[in-house]
């Protein structure tokens, strides 16, 4: 049974979803549909990326992946099939590829040459899908594209290092649902940087001198619950995906508001490490 998912900036209102999984069932009646999501802010790659970067692992070998965001054909939007660690990623060219794969080299790489069969302007419904049934039948990928070796890149989304090294400067790139604010500034990286000094981190007018492991670690549990007051309080933490995440510990948007509402960011804004 053929596994495809969906990740697009669709939403759930209109008809484009139905249209798709529709499509798709009456070439392979047995497919097996997962919506990873829907909601992906309109044209936002920086957020499918990191989306499918944290989510593809779970599936099993030769998944398909349907991406659905920026992905109108023009000719600096072309389209793509991706091959890597065993999973096929369809999409446009404008560097979604490049975030979710960064640093794996992908097994293969087809520019889609199919758009001659087209009938509407809806490219995931008359192009996306046609390639996905292909590859679900065993087609060969040669069948609908050309090999390529490069993939677009977006540029200036690692974070930067300052000369003398005492100083990380790195962006928000997802917030998520609870409007907890996740950066490019992984656990690894901050490590290899940091080399156990002292840091502090700077959010707009906050500032954080320790990371940490989860978030109920800001909770003193010695004391009586009656007498804590964490809820709304500000934290950095090294969340699931091992990025840094700047969080408000049980945020409630009617209450305390989130860590992106409170401190005024959004995605691309700068999140400094300073060492001593």
């Amino acid at each position: 049974m053929s596994i495809v998912t969906l990740t697009t900036d669709f939403g759930i209102k209109d008809h484009f979803i139905a249209n798709i999984k529709g499509a798709i069932l009456s070439e392979l009646p047995k497919a097996n549909i997962i919506d990873i999501s829907h909601q992906i802010s309109p044209f936002n790659i920086l957020e499918a990326a990191y989306i499918i970067q944290n989510s593809y692992r779970s599936f099993p070998l030769g998944t398909i992946h349907i991406i659905g965001v920026d992905s109108e054909l023009n000719p600096e939007n072309k389209h793509l099939v991706v091959k890597f660690e065993g999973q096929y990623f369809i999409c446009a060219d404008n560097g979604i590829m490049s975030m979710a794969c960064l640093n794996i080299e992908p097994e293969k790489i087809v520019e889609i040459n199919i758009h001659d069969k087209l009938i509407t302007n809806f490219s995931v419904l008359d192009v996306f899908v046609k390639v996905a049934c292909h590859i679900s039948r065993g087609g060969k990928l040669e069948v609908i594209g050309k090999s390529i070796s490069k993939i677009k890149s977006v540029k200036n989304l690692t974070p930067f290092i300052n000369e003398s090294k005492n100083q990380i400067i790195g962006n928000v790139i997802y917030i998520d649902n609870y409007g907890n604010v996740i950066t490019n500034i992984t656990k690894s990286f901050f490590r290899e940087i940091s080399k156990s000094r002292e840091f502090e981190i700077s959010v707009r007018n906050y500032k954080f001198k320790k990371i940490h492991s989860k978030y109920s670690d800001i909770v003193n549990f010695s004391i009586d619950q009656s007498k804590r007051n964490n809820d709304g309080q500000a934290l950095a933490i090294f969340n699931s995906s091992l990025n840094l995440e700047i969080a408000i510990y049980k945020s409630n948007p009617v209450n305390f508001g989130t860590a992106a509402s409170l401190m005024g960011l959004n995605v691309l804004d700068t999140v400094t490490i300073n060492f001593k």
